[in-house]
C-alpha cells in the first residue's frame, strides 16, 4: 500500500468525499435524529443497484432483510443495516442502550446467510463470554476464542477478545481466508494506554477484502475515524451516529451531610441554574451551622474514614428514598472496590425482595454453586453474599470471584437485584439497565491524581439509567461532598465526549513479528506509516501551520523597545530559578529539612508552574506517596515512602477541606480565599522561612484558619522584600563543598539582579511585555519543530534504537533475521516477551521446578498490588533476584540503545512478586481458602491473575517448542497442569 505523505494525504481529502445525509423521525416530542457520513475513497464508483441499496451518500435497503425484529429499527439502526447490505464498513457510534448490539447481530445474520464467517472480537474476556452466550441463544453456530477457554473454533460466528485476533493475524490463520466481517465491539478502548495499540494493529494487518463494524460509545471524532479506515483499507467507511437516547434521563444533585434532590438537568439537557444556585446555598449553609466541623488538621487528607461514615448514612438514606418512590433497580456507582462492599453492608436494615423471590435467588445460588467443588462452597467470599442477594442486594466489582459476578449479573437481568453497588466496569458490556443510577463520588483516581470523572465517562455509567419500553424517563442522582463550579458540573453531564486519540506505540513482540513474517508484505515500517497515530498527525499539521502564522504576527506586535535589557534581567531571573531549584532539591531531603518543619513555621509551596506562596506547617506525616491524595501526584521518581506535610495553603473557594478536592488551586487574582489544610508532598517545598507563628490547637473554625491567613498577610506588609529565609549554611548546617559553592553562585547573581536598572526601575509593563514574547517565540519554535519533526521519523528512530537492543540481546542477527531466541519472544505476549526469554536461555528456569517456575511466572502478570510487606520463603528468594537482575540488565541495555527507559522504574514495572507465595502454595496442593489467607488481594484478582498465568505458561510451552528445548517444555507443561484445579479455574455461568 502506498505510504500516505503528507502531500499525497491533502490530494487524497481534497479528491475524496465525506456526505452527509440526515435521517429523521420522531419519537414522542424528541426527535430521533440521526446522522450519517461516508468517507469514500478516491476515484471509487459503486456497482450497487440504487433502487435496492440507495446512494452512497444515502444508503436505504429495500431487499429482503437476512434478519427481522420484533420491533421497528430506530433511524440509526435502518441506515446501519442499509450499510451494512452495501457489503460496505460503519462505524456505529451511539450511547449505552441504544441498541448497536441489534447492528452486529445483522452483520451475523448476513453472514449466516451468504455462508461466510464473521468475527466478533471484545476487549475483554468476561465481556467475550457474556457476548457468546448472548449470541448463542440468536444464532445456532457460535465459537469462543479466549485465552482461557476455545469452543467449537469452527463455528461460522467466533467471539474472541481483540488480541487472540491480532495474534490469529501474526499468524497468518486460515481462519481468516473464510472471513467476511469482523465486529470491533467498544472500539473507544483503542485510547487505552497499555491495549490500545492491539486495536490499531488489527485493524492495520486486516486483509482489505474483510469489511469491518465498529461500536462505540459517542466520541467527538468518529469521522477521522472513519477516513483513517478509507485511507487505511481503500474502502468506503459509513458513520452512523446518534445522541437520542430512548429513554431520557433527569440529573438530580444530592449535597452529602444535607437533604433533598436538585434537579440540576432534566430531561430536555436544559441545565436548570436557579436549583444549581440553591444547591449551592446548602453547602454555604452547612459551612455556617457546623463551623466546617469536617476540617481535621490533624488528619487532612485522610478522607477515607470520614467519607465512609457520612457518606454511608447519605447512601442509606437515598438508596431508602429511591425503593419508597418505586424508583427501583438502582445502580451505585462507587470507584473503589472496598468502598462497593462498605456501601452493600452498611443496607443490613433494608430488604427489598418478596419470599418468592428469596426463594428463587436461593434456588439460583445453589445451582450455581454446584459447578465449584464442595471445599470451595463455603468459602466466605460465597456465603456472605447469599444472605445480600436474597434481600435484593449486590455488589459487582472485578475483585469478586467470577462465580459471585456472574451471578450478580444473571440475577440482575431476572430483576431479583433491587439495589446494586458496582464499580464502572459494570457500566461496559451486555446491556443492563436499570430505572436509577447513583453516583457516590465524582471523583476518581486514574492511576496519576483524583480526578472529577470526564464527560464521556459520565455518559457511559448514566446511560445504564432508564430501561427502554419500561421507564417513562431514567433517574441519575450525583452525589457531592463539596461545591462545585457550574461549568464544571455542566461539562461532566453535558459535555461532548473526548475524541478517540491514538496510543499506538512500537513493542518488541510486534517488531519481532513483522521480521519473522515469510511473505514481507507488512513491515514495522508500513504499520507506523500506516497508524491512526501518523494519520491524526498529519491531518493536524495544516493547523499547526495557521497557529504558527498566528503567533508570529503577535511577536511582531509586541513591543520590542529595551529587549536586550529585559532579556538579560530576563535570564538573570531563570538562572536563579534554577540554581534555587538545585538547592531545595538537597535542602528538602528529609534527614536535613524535618527538624525545621515544626507545626507554626512558614514555608513557600511552588506546584508546577503555580506558586501557592507561603503557607504554615500544621503536621508531619510519613506515609507512603501512593497511599495519599496529596495536593501533586507523586513523581514516579519520588514514589515509594514519602514524608507529607500537611500545610494550611490559601486556596480560592471552593477548594475542598483537608485537601479532598482533586486538586485545591490558588484564589484568582482579587478572590479573598480561605485558607485550608492541604497534604503536600515533601519536594514541593520551595523555600522554607525562618519565622514561625503560633496556630490555633482547634483548625476547625472557620475563624480560626482566617486568623491565620491574616497573620501571614501582615508578615508579607513587614517584609516587603520577601520573608526572611533559612540559610542551609549557617541556620541548617549544611556544610557540602558543592552545596556551598552553589549557595554562592546563587548569592552572585542576586547581587547581579538587585543591581540591574530593570530591577530598580520596575517597569512592569516592558518586563510583562518581553516575557510574553519570549513565551510567543518558544511556542513557535515548539510547533515548528513539530511540524519539521515528523512523528514518522521519531518513531524510526525509535525503531533503530529497539532493533539494536535485539541485536545486543541476540533476537537478531546483524542482518535483522530472527534468531532462535526471538522466535521464542514471538509467541509471548502475555509477560514480557525480552525478560522471559532471557531467563530461557541463560538458564533461570531450567534450575527451577514446576512450582517455582509457576510461581517466578507469576511476576510477569500486571494484577493488584498488596500493601503487605511481602515474605518470601528460601526457595523463591534466588529465583526473585535473579528475575530482577535480569530485568535491570535489560533495562540498562535498553537506555543504552538511546530509549527512554528508567532504570529503576522498568525493574519495578517488570517484576510483580505479590502473589508468588500464593501460586507456589496452590501449584504444591493448598487449598483456595488456605492462599486468599496469606495475602490482602481479593479473591477475584487472584482468580484473573491464575487464569493469566495459566495462557502465559502455555506460551512459554510453545516457545520453548518451537526452539527445541523439550525439558523446560515438560517443566511449563507440568507448572500449567497444577494451576488447573478447583474454583481457579471453575467453569464460567455463561458457557
Amino acid at each position: 500500500m502506498e505510504s500516505p505523505t503528507l502531500g499525497k494525504r491533502k490530494l487524497a481529502e481534497e479528491n475524496s468525499e465525506v456526505m452527509n445525509a440526515p435521517k429523521q423521525d420522531t419519537a414522542s416530542k424528541r426527535q430521533r435524529t440521526c446522522v450519517h457520513e461516508v468517507a469514500v475513497p478516491s476515484g471509487y464508483t459503486s456497482s450497487k443497484d440504487e433502487s435496492i441499496h440507495g446512494t452512497l451518500s444515502n444508503p436505504v435497503y429495500n431487499g429482503e432483510m437476512a434478519k427481522t425484529y420484533p420491533f421497528n429499527l430506530d433511524p440509526f439502526q435502518q441506515v446501519s443495516v442499509a450499510c451494512l447490505e452495501r457489503n460496505e464498513s460503519v462505524l456505529v457510534s451511539a450511547h449505552t442502550s441504544a441498541g448497536k448490539t441489534a447492528v452486529a447481530e445483522y452483520a451475523i445474520a448476513m453472514a449466516f446467510r451468504d455462508k461466510q464467517r464473521v468475527i466478533y472480537t471484545s476487549p475483554l474476556k468476561a465481556l467475550s463470554n457474556q457476548k457468546y452466550r448472548e449470541l448463542s441463544q440468536e444464532f445456532s453456530d457460535v465459537g469462543l476464542m479466549t485465552g482461557d477457554v476455545t469452543l467449537s473454533p469452527n463455528a461460522s460466528c467466533l467471539v474472541m477478545t481483540t488480541e487472540i485476533l491480532r495474534s490469529m493475524l501474526f499468524r497468518g490463520s486460515e481462519v481468516l481466508k473464510e472471513v467476511a466481517w469482523v465486529i470491533f465491539d467498544e472500539i473507544h478502548y483503542m485510547k487505552d494506554r497499555e491495549r490500545g495499540v492491539v486495536w490499531e494493529e488489527s485493524i492495520i494487518f486486516l486483509p482489505p477484502a474483510i469489511k469491518m463494524v465498529f461500536l462505540s460509545a459517542t466520541m467527538s471524532n468518529a469521522t477521522e475515524f472513519a477516513e483513517w479506515i478509507c485511507n487505511l483499507h481503500k474502502q468506503p467507511c459509513h458513520v452512523v451516529y446518534t445522541d437520542f437516547r430512548p429513554t431520557p434521563l433527569q440529573h438530580y444533585v444530592f449535597p452529602m451531610g444535607g437533604s433533598g434532590l436538585y434537579l440540576v438537568v432534566d430531561e430536555n439537557e436544559q441545565f436548570r441554574e436557579d436549583n444549581f444556585v440553591k444547591l449551592q446555598d446548602t453547602f454555604s449553609k452547612q459551612k455556617q451551622g457546623n463551623g466546617n466541623k469536617s476540617v481535621n488538621a490533624k488528619a487532612s487528607g485522610r478522607i477515607a474514614k470520614r467519607g465512609t461514615a457520612s457518606g454511608g448514612s447519605d447512601i442509606y438514606k437515598i438508596v431508602k428514598m429511591i425503593m419508597e418512590r418505586k424508583f427501583q433497580p438502582v445502580i451505585i456507582f462507587s470507584f473503589s472496590r472496598r468502598e462497593c462492599e462498605q456501601h452493600a453492608m452498611s443496607m443490613s436494615k433494608l430488604d427489598f425482595n418478596t419470599k418468592e423471590e428469596k426463594d428463587v435467588v436461593e434456588q439460583v445460588f445453589q445451582n450455581a454453586v454446584l459447578c465449584l467443588n464442595e471445599e470451595d462452597r463455603n468459602l466466605p467470599a460465597i456465603e456472605v453474599m447469599l444472605p445480600l442477594l436474597q434481600r435484593g442486594i449486590a455488589v459487582h466489582h472485578s475483585g469478586l470471584l467470577p462465580v459471585i459476578k456472574e451471578l450478580v449479573e444473571l440475577l440482575f437481568q431476572e430483576g431479583l437485584v433491587k439495589a446494586l453497588f458496582a464499580t464502572e466496569t459494570f457500566a461496559m458490556g451486555l446491556n443492563m439497565p436499570a430505572k436509577t443510577v447513583v453516583f457516590t463520588s465524582v471523583k476518581k483516581w486514574d492511576g496519576d491524581s483524583h480526578r472529577y470523572i470526564g464527560s464521556g465517562e459520565y455518559i457511559q455509567m448514566s446511560g445504564r439509567a432508564g430501561r427502554r419500553g419500561k421507564d417513562e424517563r431514567g433517574i441519575c442522582i450525583i452525589m457531592i461532598d463539596e461545591q462545585m463550579e457550574m461549568n464544571t458540573l455542566k461539562d461532566m453531564v453535558l459535555g461532548k465526549p473526548a475524541p478517540l486519540v491514538s496510543t499506538f506505540r512500537l513493542s518488541y513482540y510486534s517488531i519481532l513479528n513483522l521480521m519473522s513474517r515469510a511473505e514481507g508484505q507488512f513491515t514495522a515500517e508500513h504499520v507506523i506509516k500506516n497508524s491512526f497515530h501518523q494519520f491524526q498527525y498529519e491531518k493536524a499539521l495544516p493547523g499547526i501551520g495557521k497557529k504558527v502564522l498566528k503567533l508570529e504576527e503577535e511577536a511582531a506586535m509586541l513591543d520590542a523597545s529595551g529587549e536586550a535589557a529585559v532579556a538579560e534581567y530576563h535570564k538573570l531571573k531563570l538562572d536563579i530559578a534554577q540554581l534555587e531549584k538545585k538547592m531545595m532539591s538537597e535542602i528538602t531531603r528529609p534527614e536535613r529539612v524535618l527538624y525545621f518543619l515544626l507545626p507554626g513555621r512558614l514555608v513557600k509551596v511552588r506546584e508546577g508552574g503555580t506558586d501557592w506562596g507561603w503557607g504554615v506547617v500544621v503536621n508531619v506525616v510519613k506515609k507512603p506517596a501512593a497511599a495519599l491524595g496529596t495536593l501533586p501526584p507523586a513523581p514516579s521518581s519520588l514514589r515509594g515512602t514519602s514524608y507529607i506535610v500537611d500545610t494550611l495553603l490559601h486556596c480560592s473557594h471552593g477548594s475542598s477541606e483537608n485537601g479532598s478536592r482533586p486538586k485545591p488551586c490558588p484564589p484568582r487574582p482579587g478572590e479573598k480565599g480561605e485558607m485550608h489544610v492541604v497534604p503536600v508532598q515533601l519536594p514541593l517545598i520551595s523555600a522554607v522561612s525562618k519565622l514561625r507563628i503560633s496556630i490555633p490547637s482547634d483548625l476547625r473554625p472557620v475563624e480560626a484558619r482566617q486568623s491565620i491567613l491574616l497573620a501571614v498577610q501582615e508578615l508579607g506588609k513587614r517584609f516587603p522584600q520577601g520573608l526572611p529565609k533559612l540559610n542551609p549554611v549557617k541556620d541548617m548546617g549544611i556544610e557540602d563543598p558543592e552545596f556551598v559553592e552553589l549557595v554562592s553562585q546563587t548569592e552572585e547573581l542576586e547581587q547581579k539582579l538587585f543591581a540591574h536598572p530593570l530591577h530598580k526601575s520596575q517597569d512592569e509593563h516592558q518586563i510583562k511585555c518581553f516575557q510574553r514574547k519570549a513565551e510567543v517565540n518558544h511556542e513557535i519554535q515548539q510547533l515548528k519543530l513539530k511540524m519539521r519533526d515528523s512523528q514518522l521519523q521519531k518513531f524510526r528512530d525509535e525503531l533503530k534504537n529497539r532493533s539494536r537492543v535485539l541485536k545486543k540481546l541476540g533476537h537478531i542477527d546483524a542482518d535483522s533475521v530472527v534468531q532462535l531466541k526471538g522466535r521464542a519472544a514471538c509467541l509471548i505476549d502475555t509477560g514480557d516477551e525480552l525478560l522471559v526469554t532471557e531467563l530461557m536461555f541463560n538458564g533461570t528456569f531450567n534450575d527451577l521446578d514446576h512450582h517455582q517456575i509457576a510461581a517466578l511466572a507469576s511476576c510477569f502478570i500486571p494484577g493488584d498490588k498488596s500493601s503487605e510487606q511481602i515474605h518470601l520463603r528460601a526457595e523463591l528468594a534466588k529465583p526473585l533476584q535473579q528475575l530482577q537482575d535480569s530485568a535491570r540488565r535489560i533495562a540498562e541495555i535498553q537506555h543504552e540503545c538511546k530509549l527512554e527507559v528508567n532504570v529503576d522504574e522498568y525493574v519495578d514495572a517488570a517484576v510483580r512478586p505479590y502473589l508468588m507465595d500464593v501460586i507456589y502454595c496452590w501449584s504444591k496442593g493448598a487449598s483456595f481458602a488456605e492462599v486468599i489467607q496469606m495475602t490482602d488481594i481479593f479473591e477475584g484478582s487472584i482468580i484473573r491473575l491464575a487464569r493469566r498465568l495459566d495462557e502465559f505458561l502455555n506460551q512459554l510451552h510453545a516457545a520453548a517448542h518451537a526452539v527445541g528445548e523439550i525439558d523446560l517444555e515438560n517443566k511449563f507443561a507440568a507448572a500449567s497442569e497444577t494451576l488447573h484445579r478447583g474454583i481457579m479455574f471453575a467453569n464460567s455461568l455463561y458457557l
